[in-house]
């Protein structure tokens, strides 16, 4: 009996400092305040492009963009946005591709250039392959020797391939960060509430972002492990991991001045978040969405879960799509802001974050009266920002513009 009464004592206090530690980092409100100085506007008005899912460029100095669709087909687009009426196909996978429009959390969801490439030729992708049922994919492509504006498909090298137990929560981001590694992001598995607890579970890849290094092998893996990857060592964990608690990672993307990682998690029952990545870092699902316990998923002292930098509730938005810090010249409004969006009302922001005082400073809504059902946000070579919109099976791309 006194232990019973010991052990009740601890377990109230230990409810305590996990739900003052929650406060202490209480969310802010939602606020927005419109930025009437920028806009919107239509580009590559001449093309069709079937589900423009990534936009992105080689950093080799050529100045091209490429939009990848999510059936399989990379595109290089005209340099002539205004008049341009056709594309030249970089890479088209569309056969070993699987993409249903019932189903559409699978298909090509990632693409990203070799930090070197001018010097490798070699860029990676994440597909969903037709050979398997809800088989992830990533695999890395050469450029063809003899043009420049062509990739050879028979290059092919899989460097990892991933099971999914569900048909959604993909995920399917993929980038290079400042220090050469090849960043994975990953959904939970999917269906809802994380059925296979994958978010808080280190032996599963799921419900993570990775970090590999692609430019070597060991352990008889076509990739090799950084050293410095936090879950290297650990007994039971994948050391592969270098962050997790993730619902549905979409979008990530590093500033190109800071380095630091952006992420947009999507939610489920009520809030949509945007994370700051860190190393080790567990972001919460499934036990907290947003700032948030998630249903009954219990207050654990022990938890040390990372909050969220900004979060929106389902009257606001309700799947959010994580985009870039803007770093480009044609629209100084919006430089050092966090743009992104809401899928579902096709709500456009601009986050004003302080990173030293850990503070939003403001949250600026981005007019545009058509409200487009928002899928990516991309870069040019010179560090603009491309948007992307799907409306059935096909894109529409804008830019931003300051208003004159």
């Amino acid at each position: 009996m006194p232990f019973r009464r010991t052990f009740s004592l601890f377990l109230l206090l230990a409810m305590f400092a996990a739900v003052v530690r929650a406060q202490e980092a209480a969310p802010v409100a939602f606020s927005e305040t419109p930025l009437d100085t920028v806009e919107m506007v239509r580009t590559f008005k001449n093309l069709r492009i079937r589900r423009p899912l990534i936009i992105t460029h080689a950093g080799d100095g050529s100045g091209r963009l490429f939009v990848a669709e999510q059936q399989g087909v990379i595109h290089i687009m005209p340099k002539d946005e205004a008049e341009g009426e056709t594309t030249e196909v970089f890479l088209d996978i569309d056969k070993q591709v699987h993409f249903n429009p019932r189903q559409n959390e699978e298909g090509f969801l990632g693409f990203a250039f070799h930090p070197d490439y001018k010097s490798t030729g070699k860029f990676y992708v994440y597909y969903t392959t037709e050979k398997e049922p809800q088989l992830s994919v990533i695999s890395e492509f050469s450029v063809s020797q003899d043009d420049p504006n062509k990739a050879d498909p028979a290059s092919e090298k899989v460097i990892m391939t991933i099971k999914q137990p569900f048909w959604n929560h993909n995920g399917g981001t993929i980038a290079f960060g400042p220090d050469g590694y090849l960043y994975i992001g990953l959904g939970d598995g999917g269906s809802g509430g994380d059925p296979k607890g994958n978010g808080q579970n280190l032996s599963s890849l799921l419900g993570s972002l990775l970090r590999i290094d692609v430019d070597h092998q060991a352990d008889g893996k076509s990739y090799a492990i950084p050293a410095d990857n936090p879950f290297v060592g650990v007994k039971g964990a994948q050391p592969e991991i270098y962050a997790y608690g993730l619902r549905n990672i979409w979008r990530f993307s590093f500033d190109s001045k800071t380095g630091v990682l952006w992420c947009g998690d999507v939610g489920q029952d009520i809030w949509e978040e945007i994370n700051l990545i860190v190393k080790g870092g567990n972001y919460g699902w499934n036990k907290r969405e947003g700032f948030h316990q998630f249903k009954n998923s219990g207050v654990d002292a022990n938890d040390k879960m990372i909050e969220p930098i900004w979060e929106y509730n389902h009257e606001v938005g309700k799947s959010i799509t994580g985009g870039v810090v803007y770093r480009g010249t044609a629209v100084p409004e919006l430089v050092g802001k966090y743009l992104y969006a809401d899928y579902v009302t096709g709500k456009v922001w601009a986050l004003d974050y302080d990173l030293e005082a850990k503070k939003v400073k403001a949250n600026y809504r981005i007019a545009n009266p058509s409200n487009p059902p928002v899928v990516t946000f991309g870069e040019d070579e010179s560090g603009d920002v491309i948007v992307s919109a799907i409306f059935g099976e096909y894109g529409t791309l804008y830019r931003f513009k300051s208003k004159k």
